[in-house]
């Protein structure tokens, strides 16, 4: 009986074996350690009472160093001075911006005084911009000068040519394309159109008192919405997740708590601030812990940031798999002491297996740890531990956070799955976002009514509760009727001597429904073919799952998280082989 095992024989009903059920993709997170029922404000304010002096933000790239003490200083200035503008608890100021001190004193000044934070990404151009600010509802907006090739300043314009009009004094912005928005703040000291510079904005903490600043920061509660981070959509513009101080906070503690983290920790943060990984498990995880901060550069870059380990003697070190393989293959490499490495999360992707071992043996990083989530989750939601074995550090995203439940479904009817079935991954718990930002729709797609969050993800949970990412419903290739999840192939051709990263997709076929094909990155100074890659399969995985196609790229299309966007892959794929006749033929 499917799904069903029998009893030993001494058990009986009425003569009869008792039949009981497989046990299902079902578990809760236990914890003797309870939830935080605070307000970020107050959190980092209890941990600069608490570590006063202690190194809480440093800032390579802009020769900035802060202490608990001092970093408090500059949130309530910048507190101070949003109040002093007008900005009211539940009002909206986006930051555009890349890794820099000013993206952090922003952070913790508006969860002080109850204004949302919208964080946008770095990559967008005028036409995400204007989504954003018009969806979300902005009255400010608080921006870089520009980045790399990047001029914020000019997009900005583009956008509000009634600017031109205005003096090089700060003032109201009457835009008619944002009728909600009445400030732009840049992150610098030049004078400009229609602008705040960020020195104009805090010179106006002198009209606001530190006492109004408390009596602010006591209005707010935990539940309050705190935050909205759009999620990179494949279709369409994307979605406003809205998190709130307890989403947040507390996920960021306990991705610590499992990380043993304390004071002593230092964490090197290369991942954007803008996502979920940078702004929560790196600046939320160090202050919830009284650790420091560290910035290496303004977005990532592999030098920068093996330089700020061995320089600031960081014990933690975030990332996405790509970076950790940018690290390892960089040419500088061996010439860095890491020694003081212990620890730090790869996340954002699928961990490939041979990665996560040369991490651990030629970076220090015994204790690295895999974490899985989505922003929709504030993001955490499964972690490995410290103390696992290795085969399951490097093998499955761990167990289930503290206070959160997890169950495994079938997407097709909803029902739990057993154990070692692949099914959708669901979450539920206090880190379940209060939903899409004007958004019902969405949001009433994405979490049902028993406020379960429904990820998308393929996932299989074995008999310990550790579990494994297969793949997307999406991304699930059906070849032949034979379902493949592109994550088992990558992980065997990961073993490849000359491959230094893969990506697998599906493409159309009109004889099989779908053909596997290998984006593949070779490892530096090395060659090899497409027959190579395939005879290298042969006898070691099952014919149906060798790549038909191979293509050496040098590398893949992200997003600015790291995330691979294989959707873009496969459109890229289909036009370069020619294959839009089987798309038609196999629709």
């Amino acid at each position: 009986m499917t799904g069903l095992i029998e009893a030993p024989s001494d058990t009986v009903e009425h003569g009869s074996p008792l039949v009981v059920p497989l046990p299902l993709s079902y578990v809760s997170g236990i914890s003797s350690v309870p939830l935080i029922g605070q307000t970020i404000g107050a959190n980092f304010d209890a941990a600069v009472a608490k570590y006063p002096d202690h190194d809480a933000l440093i800032v390579r790239h802009q020769n900035l160093r802060y202490s608990y003490r001092q970093l408090q200083a500059a949130v309530d200035v910048c507190a101070r001075a949003l109040i002093a503008l007008g900005l009211n608890k539940g009002d909206r100021v986006g930051i555009w911006a890349a890794n820099v001190a000013e993206w952090t004193i922003t952070q913790f000044a508006t969860a002080k005084i109850g204004v949302i934070q919208v964080n946008i990404n770095p990559s967008y151009r005028t036409t995400e911009l204007e989504y954003v600010i018009k969806q979300s509802g902005l009255r400010a907006l608080v921006l870089a000068a520009r980045l790399k090739s990047s001029d914020y300043v000019a997009m900005v314009n583009e956008l509000m040519p009634e600017l031109a009009a205005l003096p090089p004094t700060p003032g109201r912005v009457q835009a008619a394309k944002f009728p909600d928005l009445e400030y732009l703040v840049v992150l610098d000291d030049e004078q400009r159109a229609g602008m705040w510079s960020w020195p104009n904005l805090l010179a106006r903490a002198e009209l606001v008192t530190v006492a109004q600043l408390a009596a602010r920061q006591s209005e707010q509660q935990f539940d309050d919405p705190i935050n909205i981070q759009y999620t990179s959509g494949t279709t369409g513009f994307p979605k406003g997740a809205t998190l709130s101080h307890h989403n947040i906070l507390n996920n960021g503690f306990f991705v610590g708590e499992m990380m043993h983290f304390t004071d002593q920790d230092r964490l090197c943060i290369p991942v954007p601030l803008y996502h979920c990984f940078g702004m929560v498990m790196g600046n939320l995880t160090c202050v919830t812990h009284g650790a420091t901060m560290v910035y290496p550069a303004e977005s990532f870059d592999p030098l920068a940031t093996l330089e700020a380990v061995e320089a600031e003697r960081c014990t933690a070190l975030h990332g996405v798999p790509t970076m950790f393989i940018a690290e390892l293959n960089h040419a500088e490499f061996d010439h860095f002491d890491l020694s003081t490495l212990r620890t730090g999360i790869m996340a954002g992707s699928p961990c490939p297996i041979e990665v996560m071992k040369q991490v651990n043996v030629k970076m220090n990083m015994g204790e690295v740890e895999i974490a899985y989530g989505m922003t929709e989750t504030s993001p955490v939601s499964f972690q490995s531990r410290a103390d696992d074995p290795l085969e399951k550090r490097v093998s499955t995203v761990g167990r289930v956070m503290p206070h959160i439940e997890c169950k495994i479904v079938d997407p097709s009817n909803g029902a739990v799955v057993p154990r070692g079935a692949a099914g959708e991954l669901c979450t539920r718990g206090y880190s379940v976002m209060l939903g899409y930002w004007n958004n019902v729709e969405a949001t009433a797609a994405a979490i049902d009514l028993a406020r379960w969050m429904h990820t998308g993800d393929l996932a299989t949970m074995d008999e310990h509760g550790y579990v494994n990412i297969v793949g997307r419903i999406k991304d699930l290739i059906i070849r032949g009727g034979e379902n493949i999840y592109p994550r088992e192939v990558e992980e065997f051709l990961y073993t490849h001597p000359a491959i230094a990263d893969v990506q697998v997709i599906g493409v159309p076929s009109r004889r099989y429904g779908e053909e596997i094909m290998a984006w593949v990155k070779l490892k530096p100074g090395v060659q090899t073919s497409e027959d190579d890659i395939r005879n290298y399969c042969e006898g070691k995985i099952s014919r149906h799952k060798v790549p038909r196609y191979v293509k050496f790229v040098d590398g893949f299309p992200m997003t600015v998280t790291g995330k691979i966007q294989k959707y873009l892959m496969r459109q890229q794929s289909i036009e370069e082989l020619g294959l839009q006749a089987e798309i038609m033929e196999t629709a």
